[in-house]
C-alpha cells in the first residue's frame, strides 16, 4: 500500500505543477500534441527518457519495450505494436527526428547473451523479442572472443541500437521522410554507470560522447 501511496502522492505533485502552478501547458495541449521528436527508449524503470532528457508533457512521443528494439519491416501481426506507433509519430504526428536510446547494464540484452532456454514448455515470449537483436549478439561474439562479459554485453547494448537504426531505414515512411529531409535518424547511449550520454557518430563509426560524466574528483593540475 505505501508503494500505490506513493504514486498517487505521485499524481498530486504532478496535478500541483501542471494544472495549478502552469495550467497554460494543458491548456494547449487540450487540443491534439505536437511533439517534435520520438523517442523509442527501454522499458527498464531506471530508464525514463522524459526523466533524462527534462521534458515535460507534450515534449516527446514515446515509443518504450525491452531493450529498445524496432523490429524489422514484415508484415508479422505478432510485431506490429511498435511499427504502428513509429509510423502514427510520422505520418500523424510529422516528427522531425527519431533517437533510439539505449543504455548500460540493459536487462534484455543480458537475456539475449545469455540465451537462457525455457525448459517448461512455455512460449518464451522475451527470447522471441530479442531474437530481433541476434545479429548485434553474433556480431559481438565473433569480433570479441576474448572480452569480458560486461565488454561483450556493453558492446551486444550499442550493436543493437545500430540495428534498430537499420530497421528504421528500411521502413517505407520512414525513408521517405529521410529522403525528403524533413526526419533525421539518431542513435544514443546512456552510460548510466557513469551518467553520461553518447551519440552514434557514422563518421567514425562508434558511439561518441555527447555529455560527458560529472567529475567525481577535483582534476589534477
Amino acid at each position: 500500500m505505501q508503494d500505490l501511496e506513493r504514486l498517487v502522492g505521485g499524481f498530486q505533485r504532478f496535478q500541483q505543477q501542471y494544472y495549478e502552478d502552469a495550467p497554460m501547458l494543458y491548456r494547449n495541449l487540450r487540443d491534439g500534441q505536437h511533439p517534435s521528436t520520438l523517442l523509442i527508449g527501454c522499458c527498464d524503470s531506471r530508464v525514463d527518457p522524459a526523466m533524462l532528457l527534462g521534458c515535460d508533457p507534450g515534449d516527446i512521443f514515446t515509443v518504450r519495450n525491452v531493450a529498445n528494439l524496432v523490429p524489422p519491416c514484415s508484415k508479422d501481426r505478432g510485431l506490429q505494436g511498435v511499427l504502428a506507433a513509429i509510423q502514427f509519430a510520422v505520418e500523424q504526428l510529422q516528427v522531425s527526428r527519431i533517437i533510439v536510446l539505449g543504455h548500460a547494464q540493459c536487462g534484455g540484452i543480458r537475456a539475449l547473451m545469455e540465451r537462457r532456454i525455457r525448459r517448461d514448455g512455455e512460449t518464451d515470449y522475451l527470447g522471441r523479442w530479442m531474437d530481433i537483436a541476434e545479429p548485434a549478439r553474433e556480431q559481438v561474439l565473433r569480433q570479441m572472443p576474448d572480452a569480458s562479459k560486461e565488454e561483450r554485453r556493453r558492446a551486444c547494448e550499442q550493436a543493437s541500437i545500430l540495428i534498430s537504426l537499420r530497421n528504421l531505414e528500411d521502413l517505407p515512411f520512414v525513408r521517405r521522410a529521410v529522403d525528403a529531409g524533413s526526419l533525421s535518424l539518431h542513435g544514443w547511449y546512456f552510460d548510466l554507470v557513469a551518467g553520461a550520454l553518447l551519440a552514434y557518430s557514422p563518421r567514425a563509426d562508434t558511439f561518441l560522447p555527447i555529455v560527458c560524466p560529472l567529475l567525481t574528483e577535483p582534476a589534477l593540475v
